[in-house]
């Protein structure tokens, strides 16, 4: 029996896959804090990272509207989840892992 780490956030749940890797929240040493977000996955033919393209409105007082605007996130990917272009992934705020990764990778929405 394999331990998995519990990350007390609502909704997501451990992959049935098993890794060994360090930098894993599930399976490793990699503690999960600050902003939990959703997005679509854009590009992932990078080695253990993908691209996330997160969606949110922003408000305009001046025209009391709202505009969609959305940016791209690097986001380090577990070897024991596995995700394809156009795959609805819920991302966590870690530790910096490189220069422009700071979010992991939780699973994909169901």
């Amino acid at each position: 029996m394999v331990k998995v780490r519990n990350l007390k956030i609502p909704g997501v749940r451990p992959p049935e896959e098993v890794c060994d890797d360090d930098e894993c929240p599930w399976h490793g040493n990699l503690s999960v804090r600050g902003l939990i977000l959703e997005g679509i996955v854009v590009n992932a033919k990078m080695h253990r990272t993908v691209t996330v393209r997160h969606d949110y409105l922003h408000y305009v007082p001046k025209y009391k509207r709202y505009e969609r605007r959305s940016k791209k996130l690097h986001a380090r990917l577990p070897p024991c989840i596995t995700v394809k272009e156009g795959d609805i992934v819920i991302i966590g705020e870690c530790r910096p892992l490189a220069k422009t990764i700071s979010f992991v990778v939780l699973g994909k929405k169901r």
